[in-house]
Protein backbone atom coordinates (compact mmCIF):
# COMPACT_ATOMS: atom_id res chain seq x y z
CA UNK A 1 0.00 0.00 0.00
CA UNK A 2 1.60 2.96 -0.83
CA UNK A 3 1.73 5.96 1.60
CA UNK A 4 2.30 9.74 2.24
CA UNK A 5 4.26 9.96 5.19
CA UNK A 6 5.20 13.48 6.77
CA UNK A 7 7.20 14.84 9.65
CA UNK A 8 5.63 17.37 11.22
CA UNK A 9 6.38 19.47 14.28
CA UNK A 10 3.53 20.08 16.37
CA UNK A 11 2.90 21.28 20.12
CA UNK A 12 2.83 18.46 22.49
CA UNK A 13 0.61 18.22 25.62
CA UNK A 14 3.38 20.29 27.97
CA UNK A 15 3.39 22.73 25.22
CA UNK A 16 6.63 21.65 23.91
CA UNK A 17 6.75 21.10 20.51
CA UNK A 18 7.06 17.25 19.24
CA UNK A 19 8.26 15.74 15.86
CA UNK A 20 6.05 13.23 14.66
CA UNK A 21 5.73 11.22 11.64
CA UNK A 22 2.64 10.75 10.45
CA UNK A 23 1.09 8.11 7.21
CA UNK A 24 -1.75 8.65 4.95
CA UNK A 25 -3.06 5.72 3.01
CA UNK A 26 -4.44 7.01 -0.69
CA UNK A 27 -8.11 7.88 0.45
CA UNK A 28 -6.93 10.14 3.62
CA UNK A 29 -3.87 11.97 1.78
CA UNK A 30 -7.02 14.13 -0.05
CA UNK A 31 -7.16 16.35 2.95
CA UNK A 32 -3.61 16.67 3.35
CA UNK A 33 -3.07 17.80 -0.89
CA UNK A 34 -6.13 20.26 -0.57
CA UNK A 35 -4.64 21.71 2.56
CA UNK A 36 -0.79 22.30 1.28
CA UNK A 37 -2.72 23.57 -2.25
CA UNK A 38 -4.82 25.83 -0.47
CA UNK A 39 -2.83 29.03 -1.41
CA UNK A 40 -1.73 27.65 -4.98
CA UNK A 41 -1.64 30.30 -7.63
CA UNK A 42 0.40 30.55 -10.83
CA UNK A 43 0.96 34.40 -12.24
CA UNK A 44 -0.18 35.09 -15.80
CA UNK A 45 -1.04 37.80 -17.62
CA UNK A 46 -0.37 40.38 -15.16
CA UNK A 47 -2.72 38.95 -12.42
CA UNK A 48 -2.65 35.94 -9.80
CA UNK A 49 -4.66 32.32 -11.16
CA UNK A 50 -5.78 30.32 -7.93
CA UNK A 51 -4.69 26.83 -8.23
CA UNK A 52 -6.46 24.62 -5.87
CA UNK A 53 -6.18 20.72 -5.75
CA UNK A 54 -8.59 20.01 -8.41
CA UNK A 55 -11.60 17.84 -6.81
CA UNK A 56 -13.12 17.38 -10.35
CA UNK A 57 -10.09 15.40 -11.99
CA UNK A 58 -10.32 13.33 -9.03
CA UNK A 59 -13.79 12.62 -9.43
CA UNK A 60 -12.91 11.80 -13.01
CA UNK A 61 -10.04 9.68 -11.50
CA UNK A 62 -12.58 7.71 -9.47
CA UNK A 63 -14.83 7.52 -11.98
CA UNK A 64 -12.28 6.17 -14.82
CA UNK A 65 -10.97 3.71 -11.77
CA UNK A 66 -14.61 2.13 -11.86
CA UNK A 67 -14.93 1.75 -15.45
CA UNK A 68 -12.31 0.16 -15.80
CA UNK A 69 -12.31 -2.16 -12.54
CA UNK A 70 -14.97 -3.72 -14.08
CA UNK A 71 -14.09 -3.91 -17.38
CA UNK A 72 -14.10 -7.66 -18.99
CA UNK A 73 -11.97 -8.77 -21.64
CA UNK A 74 -14.61 -10.27 -24.30
CA UNK A 75 -15.46 -13.91 -25.41
CA UNK A 76 -13.17 -14.36 -28.06
CA UNK A 77 -10.48 -11.59 -27.65
CA UNK A 78 -7.31 -12.92 -26.00
CA UNK A 79 -5.39 -10.32 -23.40
CA UNK A 80 -1.46 -10.68 -23.08
CA UNK A 81 0.08 -7.91 -20.52
CA UNK A 82 3.72 -6.74 -21.29
CA UNK A 83 5.47 -4.18 -18.56
CA UNK A 84 8.80 -2.65 -17.67
CA UNK A 85 10.52 -4.03 -14.89
CA UNK A 86 14.25 -3.01 -13.27
CA UNK A 87 13.71 0.65 -12.91
CA UNK A 88 13.44 1.70 -9.15
CA UNK A 89 10.01 2.96 -9.58
CA UNK A 90 8.32 5.68 -6.80
CA UNK A 91 6.08 3.96 -4.48
CA UNK A 92 5.87 6.03 -1.07
CA UNK A 93 7.13 9.43 -0.49
CA UNK A 94 8.29 11.39 2.75
CA UNK A 95 8.14 14.61 2.96
CA UNK A 96 10.55 16.74 5.77
CA UNK A 97 12.77 14.75 8.37
CA UNK A 98 13.27 14.79 11.83
CA UNK A 99 15.50 17.16 11.46
CA UNK A 100 13.64 19.37 9.78
CA UNK A 101 9.92 18.53 9.70
CA UNK A 102 7.24 20.11 8.27
CA UNK A 103 5.58 23.06 10.36
CA UNK A 104 2.94 24.81 7.97
CA UNK A 105 1.54 21.78 5.51
CA UNK A 106 1.28 24.89 2.91
CA UNK A 107 5.12 24.62 2.14
CA UNK A 108 4.84 21.28 1.63
CA UNK A 109 4.67 21.88 -2.60
CA UNK A 110 8.03 23.15 -1.88
CA UNK A 111 9.60 20.97 -0.02
CA UNK A 112 12.48 17.90 -1.64
CA UNK A 113 10.76 14.54 -0.84
CA UNK A 114 12.63 11.24 -0.70
CA UNK A 115 10.46 8.24 -2.25
CA UNK A 116 10.70 4.17 -1.15
CA UNK A 117 11.39 2.70 -4.31
CA UNK A 118 9.97 -0.46 -5.95
CA UNK A 119 10.68 -2.49 -8.85
CA UNK A 120 9.12 -1.21 -12.08
CA UNK A 121 9.67 1.18 -15.44
CA UNK A 122 9.99 4.23 -13.75
CA UNK A 123 6.47 5.27 -13.65
CA UNK A 124 4.18 2.32 -12.99
CA UNK A 125 5.13 -0.18 -10.26
CA UNK A 126 5.38 -3.97 -11.26
CA UNK A 127 2.92 -4.80 -8.56
CA UNK A 128 0.24 -2.14 -10.68
CA UNK A 129 1.33 -2.80 -14.12
CA UNK A 130 0.11 -6.92 -13.34
CA UNK A 131 -3.20 -5.68 -11.27
CA UNK A 132 -5.43 -5.24 -14.01
CA UNK A 133 -8.35 -7.51 -12.79
CA UNK A 134 -8.32 -9.41 -16.18
CA UNK A 135 -7.82 -13.25 -17.24
CA UNK A 136 -4.39 -12.75 -18.90
CA UNK A 137 -2.99 -15.35 -21.65
CA UNK A 138 0.51 -14.38 -20.45
CA UNK A 139 2.36 -11.52 -18.08
CA UNK A 140 5.74 -10.89 -18.99
CA UNK A 141 7.67 -8.40 -17.76
CA UNK A 142 10.97 -6.94 -19.87
CA UNK A 143 13.88 -4.10 -18.70
CA UNK A 144 12.57 -1.16 -19.67
CA UNK A 145 11.40 2.40 -19.19
CA UNK A 146 7.85 3.68 -19.11
CA UNK A 147 7.48 4.90 -22.61
CA UNK A 148 11.31 4.03 -24.09
CA UNK A 149 9.72 0.34 -23.99
CA UNK A 150 8.08 0.19 -26.70
CA UNK A 151 11.49 0.32 -28.57
CA UNK A 152 12.78 -2.08 -27.06
CA UNK A 153 13.59 -5.28 -29.60
CA UNK A 154 12.87 -7.80 -26.90
CA UNK A 155 9.30 -6.26 -26.95
CA UNK A 156 8.66 -6.84 -30.62
CA UNK A 157 9.93 -10.34 -30.65
CA UNK A 158 7.45 -10.94 -27.63
CA UNK A 159 4.63 -9.47 -29.58
CA UNK A 160 5.63 -11.16 -33.16
CA UNK A 161 5.36 -14.58 -31.07
CA UNK A 162 1.86 -14.13 -29.79
CA UNK A 163 0.65 -12.78 -33.19
CA UNK A 164 2.16 -15.36 -34.80
CA UNK A 165 3.38 -12.65 -37.51
CA UNK A 166 6.06 -13.85 -39.56
CA UNK A 167 8.72 -16.28 -39.48
CA UNK A 168 9.15 -18.08 -36.32
CA UNK A 169 12.13 -16.54 -34.64
CA UNK A 170 14.99 -19.26 -34.07
CA UNK A 171 16.66 -17.21 -30.74
CA UNK A 172 13.19 -16.48 -29.25
CA UNK A 173 12.08 -19.16 -25.98
CA UNK A 174 8.59 -18.56 -25.44
CA UNK A 175 8.79 -20.89 -22.86
CA UNK A 176 11.12 -19.58 -20.32
CA UNK A 177 10.77 -16.06 -22.02
CA UNK A 178 14.07 -15.19 -22.79
CA UNK A 179 15.55 -13.63 -25.74
CA UNK A 180 19.12 -14.43 -27.15
CA UNK A 181 20.42 -12.05 -29.01
CA UNK A 182 23.53 -12.57 -30.95
CA UNK A 183 26.47 -9.42 -30.30
CA UNK A 184 29.25 -11.25 -32.28
CA UNK A 185 30.40 -13.82 -34.64
CA UNK A 186 33.71 -14.44 -35.95
CA UNK A 187 35.39 -17.27 -37.40
CA UNK A 188 38.78 -17.80 -39.22
CA UNK A 189 40.07 -20.99 -41.20
CA UNK A 190 43.34 -21.17 -42.35
CA UNK A 191 44.85 -24.59 -44.16
CA UNK A 192 48.62 -24.88 -44.90
CA UNK A 193 51.08 -27.90 -45.40
CA UNK A 194 48.22 -30.64 -44.39
CA UNK A 195 47.02 -28.68 -41.05
CA UNK A 196 43.94 -27.19 -41.08
CA UNK A 197 43.43 -25.05 -37.79
CA UNK A 198 39.62 -22.77 -37.35
CA UNK A 199 38.98 -20.43 -34.78
CA UNK A 200 35.58 -19.45 -33.48
CA UNK A 201 34.45 -16.97 -32.15
CA UNK A 202 30.52 -16.65 -30.47
CA UNK A 203 28.82 -13.87 -28.30
CA UNK A 204 24.87 -13.22 -27.12
CA UNK A 205 23.32 -11.40 -24.59
CA UNK A 206 20.50 -12.96 -22.87
CA UNK A 207 17.56 -10.93 -21.92
CA UNK A 208 15.38 -12.35 -19.70
CA UNK A 209 13.02 -11.07 -16.21
CA UNK A 210 14.73 -13.41 -13.91
CA UNK A 211 16.12 -11.22 -11.36
CA UNK A 212 16.25 -13.93 -8.58
CA UNK A 213 19.87 -14.93 -8.67
CA UNK A 214 22.23 -11.87 -9.94
CA UNK A 215 22.78 -11.23 -6.83
CA UNK A 216 24.00 -14.76 -5.75
CA UNK A 217 27.22 -15.36 -8.49
CA UNK A 218 28.88 -11.97 -8.94
CA UNK A 219 31.87 -14.39 -10.77
CA UNK A 220 31.23 -14.85 -14.40
CA UNK A 221 31.45 -19.01 -14.55
CA UNK A 222 33.86 -20.54 -17.30
CA UNK A 223 33.51 -24.01 -18.28
CA UNK A 224 36.00 -25.79 -21.10
CA UNK A 225 35.42 -29.34 -23.21
CA UNK A 226 38.89 -30.84 -25.47
CA UNK A 227 37.88 -33.53 -27.58
CA UNK A 228 39.90 -35.35 -29.97
CA UNK A 229 40.10 -38.16 -32.69
CA UNK A 230 43.02 -40.18 -33.64
CA UNK A 231 44.10 -40.43 -37.31
CA UNK A 232 42.32 -43.51 -39.37
CA UNK A 233 41.24 -44.72 -42.71
CA UNK A 234 38.52 -42.84 -42.92
CA UNK A 235 39.75 -39.51 -41.38
CA UNK A 236 42.13 -37.15 -40.26
CA UNK A 237 43.91 -36.69 -36.37
CA UNK A 238 42.17 -33.76 -35.21
CA UNK A 239 41.72 -32.11 -32.04
CA UNK A 240 39.25 -29.11 -31.07
CA UNK A 241 38.69 -27.21 -27.38
CA UNK A 242 35.75 -24.58 -26.69
CA UNK A 243 35.67 -22.13 -23.68
CA UNK A 244 32.17 -21.03 -23.02
CA UNK A 245 32.25 -18.09 -19.94
CA UNK A 246 29.11 -16.63 -18.59
CA UNK A 247 28.91 -13.76 -17.33
CA UNK A 248 26.88 -12.37 -14.35
CA UNK A 249 23.62 -11.58 -14.80
CA UNK A 250 23.33 -7.15 -14.83
CA UNK A 251 19.93 -5.17 -15.36
CA UNK A 252 17.83 -8.26 -16.72
CA UNK A 253 20.51 -9.11 -19.59
CA UNK A 254 23.41 -11.64 -19.17
CA UNK A 255 26.89 -11.92 -21.65
CA UNK A 256 27.57 -15.46 -22.79
CA UNK A 257 30.99 -16.05 -24.63
CA UNK A 258 32.07 -18.57 -26.50
CA UNK A 259 35.46 -19.49 -28.02
CA UNK A 260 36.41 -22.48 -30.03
CA UNK A 261 39.36 -24.18 -32.10
CA UNK A 262 40.05 -27.00 -33.63
CA UNK A 263 43.08 -28.21 -35.53
CA UNK A 264 43.10 -31.25 -38.21
CA UNK A 265 45.93 -32.66 -39.95
CA UNK A 266 45.85 -34.74 -43.14
CA UNK A 267 46.18 -38.76 -42.80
Amino acid sequence: MPLLEIWREKEGCNGIPQTILESYRPGESIDIFKESLSGNSIYYGGENIPLPFNLEILKWAKETHKVVSEAKVPSGVKFYNIYGINLETPHSVCYGSEEAPITDIRDLRFSEPTYVCVDGDGTVPVESAKADGLNAEARVGIPGEHRGILCEPHLYRILKHWLKAGNPDPFYNPINDYVILPTAFEMESLHEKGMQVTSLKEEWEIITEDQGNQDGNKNSLVNSISVSQGPSKQSSRSEAHATVIVHPQNEGKQHVELNAISVSIDA
